[in-house]
C-alpha cells in the first residue's frame, strides 16, 4: 500500500512538472510574436522619425536658400564669376554711375524757368536799361541766362551782332550740356564686351578642363559654362542700368536745348522792341 501511494505521488509530480513545461513553452511561443511585433513597430517608428527629420532638414535648407537676400545672391554670383573679369565690369559700372550723377546734378542746376527770366529781363530793360538786364542775368543760374548775358554784352553793336553772339554761345552751352555723354555711351558699349570676353575665355578654360579630364563630364561642363556666362550676365546688367540713365539724360538735354532755343528767340524779340523804343 505504501509503495502504491509512493508511485502515485511520483506520477503526480511528473505529470504536474510536464504540464508546467508545456505551459511555459506555449507562453514563450505566444510572447515571441509579440516581441517581434514590438520590434518591428519600433523599427517602423524609427524609420518614420528619420524620414521626418530628413524632411525637416530639407525644409530648413529650402528656407535658408529662400531667406537669402538679393544682395547676398549677387555677391555669391560675383565671386563665382572670378575677380579677374568681374572687377573690370564693376569698375566700369562705378565710372558710369559717377558720370551719370555728375550729369544729373549739372542738368538740374542748368534748368531755368525761362518765362520768369524773360519777364525779369524785359522789366529790367524797361526800367533800368541794358545794365539792369545784365545784372539780372549775372544773378541767374543756368545756360539760358548766360546766353542772354552774352547777347546783352553786344547790344551796342547792333541786333545782327547780338544775334550772332546768342547763336554762337548757344552752341557752346549745348556742348557743355552734352559733356561726358560720349563717355557714358562708351561705358554702355564696353560693359557687355567685357562680359562676352570673359565668357569666351571661360569657355576655352572649360574645354581645357574637359580635355584634361578625358571625358565630357556634366559637372565639368556645367560648372565651367556657368562661371563663363556669369560675366556676360553682369556685363549686360551694367549696360542696361547705364543705358536707362543715358536715355533719361538725353531726354533732359533735348528738353533744355529746346527751352534755350525758344528763350533765345523770345529774347531777340524783346531786344528788337527795346531798340525800337529807343
Amino acid at each position: 500500500m505504501k509503495k502504491l501511494m509512493g508511485m502515485l505521488t511520483i506520477g503526480a509530480l511528473f505529470f504536474f512538472g510536464a504540464t508546467n513545461c508545456v505551459m511555459a513553452q506555449e507562453e514563450a511561443q505566444a510572447a515571441a510574436p509579440q516581441e517581434e511585433t514590438v520590434a518591428a513597430t519600433g523599427e517602423i517608428e524609427a524609420t518614420e522619425a528619420t524620414v521626418e527629420e530628413s524632411a525637416v532638414a530639407a525644409t530648413a535648407t529650402e528656407l535658408t536658400v529662400e531667406s537669402k537676400t538679393f544682395h547676398q545672391v549677387l555677391k555669391e554670383k560675383f565671386i563665382q564669376g572670378g575677380a579677374g573679369w568681374m572687377t573690370p565690369i564693376l569698375l566700369v559700372l562705378i565710372i558710369g554711375l559717377t558720370l551719370i550723377i555728375e550729369r544729373i546734378i549739372y542738368l538740374n542746376l542748368a534748368t531755368t524757368n525761362t518765362e520768369k527770366l524773360l519777364k525779369r529781363v524785359e522789366d529790367a530793360l524797361a526800367n533800368g536799361g541794358v545794365e539792369a538786364a545784365k545784372e539780372v542775368c549775372r544773378n541767374t543760374r543756368g545756360p539760358v541766362a548766360s546766353i542772354f548775358y552774352q547777347g546783352l554784352l553786344r547790344s551796342d553793336e547792333g541786333l545782327e551782332s547780338m544775334e550772332k553772339s546768342v547763336v554762337s554761345y548757344g552752341g557752346v552751352a549745348m556742348g557743355r550740356l552734352e559733356k561726358n555723354m560720349s563717355w557714358i555711351a562708351f561705358v554702355i558699349a564696353v560693359a557687355p564686351m567685357l562680359g562676352f570676353l570673359g565668357t569666351v575665355v571661360g569657355m576655352v578654360q572649360a574645354f581645357d578642363d574637359i580635355e584634361a579630364a578625358g571625358d565630357i563630364s556634366p559637372t565639368v561642363v556645367a560648372g565651367g559654362m556657368k562661371v563663363a556666362l556669369l560675366t556676360t550676365v553682369f556685363g549686360l546688367i551694367v549696360a542696361i542700368i547705364v543705358q536707362t540713365f543715358y536715355n533719361y539724360l538725353a531726354a533732359k538735354i533735348d528738353s533744355l536745348v529746346n527751352a534755350m532755343e525758344d528763350a533765345s528767340i523770345s529774347f531777340m524779340d524783346i531786344m528788337v522792341k527795346h531798340s525800337t523804343r529807343k
